[in-house]
């Protein structure tokens, strides 16, 4: 097999900075090579050599013969480009650095925002996520180089979301390791028998950290409240917010495992054997990786480049200042319905709940009533209203990317990237590309009564009035 090349290093080998070669890929000077299953740029040693070649003598890179064909093919928009792109990404690495800190199901996939960033932006940029989730494009926007902006009026989202972008520095990396070596003491005092099994839970419980929510021991085991009572102590115990935050984060990842909820996609009842001690096991489990996933996630990032976590309805306009790209996968109307699955999470988090579940775009409850249930006139005004909105937030020639597929209301097909093009086209965007890509084919429909969704679009569009 060829031996492939970075962008890094072939930026290296031709002695100009990683930005200078990026900027000269973007305006077509050099041709586009391939790119592995990550989505990431890979160079043979004769595409390498090409740019070696162009950075000496600053000629055009179509004068070598041997890539004068493939430059002709890429010296085109960077919509071109994309257009001519594997959208799939099948066999990519999903989970990688801090993106695997939390489930959150429904969330895309992140090299379509990094593949997005990368075209349709420049160093230094910001991007905007209007419906960030759980951070994946917030993520992408740091890795690579630009500032980024997420929105969410799911605080468990803004929540996971700062968590995963925030560069934890070695003071806040002491108080993890201390957190971690305080959790796992207990661990071994039931393993070694030195102590009765957790004895101080219940002082845990008695000072404020067990709520009390209908529906409590119907969802959870009477041990397993009070393992998770005391590790809700310990995680609001911790001193630096940044490592508090992450703290949460974990707690929040084990939750509905050690429930009787089914999983975070049926919101079913079922007995799962949760013995005494697994809570506790299961939170020292996720802590370890999550402590070295936000160690190289801030190795990879620059504490230049910031990020921004807003927790707000965007149909309220909440205040952002100008950017430059919009990346976003908003909610599948009557696909899924984050209160409902994280409700469990969200009220041991003291989370406001309920507020959430009125005012959710796309959840399952709201398309599902028997009276008065949303259609798709609900969905197309609330895209309306979002669009007119980011008109004020997007810098002129700036593209505002959608990554969404079709919903099922009543038994009827609507094709969201339809409805949302003529919005667009009627509020004055040009709709520039409407792009397919194939899901896995395991990748299973959240409301069982849609069907299997096989494709998403991503639908591209500027403000040509701007």
């Amino acid at each position: 097999m060829e031996k492939t090349l970075t962008t890094h290093q072939v930026a290296n080998m031709a002695q100009v900075h990683r930005d200078t070669l990026l900027r000269w890929l973007r305006e077509g000077r050099i041709p586009e090579p391939t790119r592995d299953r990550n989505g990431w740029r890979i160079f043979t040693p004769d595409e390498a050599q090409a740019v070696v070649r162009y950075a000496q003598g600053h000629q055009p890179i179509a004068s070598d013969v041997r890539l004068k064909e493939a430059t002709a093919a890429y010296v085109a928009a960077p919509l071109v480009k994309l257009s001519q792109l594997n959208w799939d990404f099948a066999d990519a690495n999903t989970s990688y650095l801090t993106h695997a800190l939390h489930p959150y199901p429904a969330k895309f996939i992140p090299q379509i925002p990094n593949t997005l960033i990368q075209e349709l932006s420049s160093v230094g940029d910001t991007v905007l996520d209007p419906f960030c989730g759980s951070g994946t494009t917030l993520v992408e926007s740091l890795l690579l180089r630009r500032h980024a902006v997420g929105i969410d009026a799911n605080p468990l989202a803004c929540l996971i979301a700062r968590a995963k972008t925030t560069r934890l520095n070695e003071g806040d990396l002491e108080h993890m390791r201390q957190l971690e070596a305080k959790v796992t003491a207990l661990v071994q005092q039931q393993l070694y028998g030195t102590l009765p099994l957790f004895s101080d839970l219940k002082i845990a419980s008695s000072s404020g950290y067990r709520p009390t929510f209908e529906g409590m021991s119907f969802w959870f085991d009477p041990h397993v409240i009070e393992e998770l009572a005391a590790l809700k102590a310990m995680c609001w115990a911790v001193e630096s917010e940044a490592a508090r935050q992450l703290a949460l984060v974990v707690f929040s990842s084990i939750i509905v495992a050690v429930s009787r909820q089914d999983s975070d996609t049926r919101y079913v009842r079922r007995e799962k054997n949760i013995q005494p001690g697994d809570t506790i096991q299961r939170f020292v489990r996720a802590l370890g990786p999550a402590i070295a996933r936000a160690i190289a996630f801030a190795e990879m990032t620059e504490s230049r480049f910031t990020c921004q976590v807003i927790h707000a309805n965007v149909l309220d306009g909440p205040q952002v200042g100008p950017v430059d790209l919009v990346v976003c996968s908003p909610p599948y109307p009557n696909a899924y319905s984050y209160h409902l699955y994280h409700r469990t999470r969200m009220l041991w988090l003291d989370m406001d709940q309920p507020t959430f579940k009125r005012v959710e775009i796309g959840s399952h409850r709201k398309y599902s009533k028997k009276n008065g249930a949303a259609t798709a006139e609900t969905f197309r005004a609330e895209l309306r209203q979002t669009l007119a909105w980011l008109r004020g937030c997007l810098r002129p020639g700036g593209y505002v990317c959608f990554v969404l597929g079709n919903s099922v209301l009543k038994g009827q097909v609507i094709h969201n990237d339809n409805l949302l093009s003529q919005v667009a086209t009627e509020l004055g965007y040009k709709v520039e590309a409407n792009l397919t890509r194939r899901l896995q084919d395991n990748k299973k429909s959240f409301n069982p009564a849609i069907g299997k969704i096989k494709n998403e679009h991503i639908v591209i569009f500027r403000d040509v009035e701007a």
